[in-house]
């Protein structure tokens, strides 16, 4: 072998550990993906190519607050002063719909605009995953999906000091929207039982409730009507051009509501999946194209 082939083995060999080497720690690449899921252990940033989402236009009956969710969040993508929020109210009314569909429409315009999803339990490891987004160009919407906290469980002071900011200050390039059934985040015979048993119940009900004082918008979400739900139903059919006859869509529509024992955007969009079956309408491709 000539020393020139000997030289090209080298950098051959070389380029491919390169490549299968693991990246050092604190290394992500922001520009392929829009999303993420925030993994600490080890701290890794899991890329999310297909977001499931759908259009915002598709999220009916809470009009007010997506515009002001829309807003918040383009004011934050811009530069501008934003609040952090606090999406809570009934089930399946779209809270956490609503915060993939804005960040999509906002990302549309504002590219550097990025989505990280952090799960419950690991909300003690979010100061390392803050360190690592403080350090990039990019703007961060950190999302946590249906929060709430149990008796006995502390991870809310974490987040709590996140919200504050502490010494160091939350970082300019991250904002936090968090979803959750209860608007202060705990269970109500959790308060109830702090204010019964404390020695100073004021301050122990203080201490649990005020995570939620720290979010400066509060967007609430309430059942819906029978005539909202029927009119998303209706939205839904129009958009995925599904022309079933109008009469029996409502007689179907509420037979399937009575079965589910409840009303709501996520059983009507059940029932439209049921519905595309039935049309032999594929909803997931015709979404993923517009």
């Amino acid at each position: 072998m000539s020393h020139n082939e000997g030289l090209l083995s080298l950098i051959r060999i070389a380029d491919a550990l390169e490549r299968i080497a693991p990246k050092p720690q604190g290394h992500f690449d922001f520009e392929k993906t829009d999303a993420f899921i925030w993994c600490p252990n080890p701290q890794f940033l899991k890329p999310i190519d297909s977001i499931n989402r759908i259009n915002i236009d598709l999220l009916l009956g809470i009009e007010r607050t997506k515009e002001t969710l829309l807003s918040n969040t383009m004011n934050f993508a811009q530069g501008y002063s934003a609040n952090n929020a606090l999406l809570w109210g009934a089930r399946g009314m779209g809270k956490s719909s609503l915060v993939k569909a804005v960040h999509k429409k906002v990302q549309n315009e504002v590219q550097t605009l990025k989505l990280v999803e952090i799960h419950r339990e690991d909300l003690p490891t979010l100061d390392l995953l803050l360190d690592i987004l403080r350090k990039t160009s990019y703007q961060f919407i950190v999302f946590c999906d249906d929060l709430s906290f149990a008796k006995e469980e502390h991870n809310y002071k974490t987040l709590k000091a996140a919200l504050d900011g502490g010494v160091e200050g939350r970082p300019k390039n991250v904002i936090f929207y968090v979803t959750s059934n209860r608007r202060h985040l705990m269970p109500r015979d959790m308060i109830e039982n702090e204010r019964s048993t404390a020695i100073n119940p004021s301050e122990a009900v203080e201490e649990k409730v005020s995570l939620s004082d720290r979010f400066g918008l509060w967007l609430g979400f309430h059942p819906c009507s029978q005539d909202q739900y029927l009119e998303m139903i209706r939205n839904y059919c129009d958009f995925f051009e599904l022309k079933p006859d109008p009469d029996k869509l409502v007689k179907d529509a509420i037979e399937w509501q009575q079965t589910r024992g409840s009303r709501s955007g996520r059983v009507a969009w059940q029932f439209i999946l049921n519905l595309a079956g039935v049309y032999q309408t594929n909803i997931e491709g015709i979404l993923s194209k517009k």
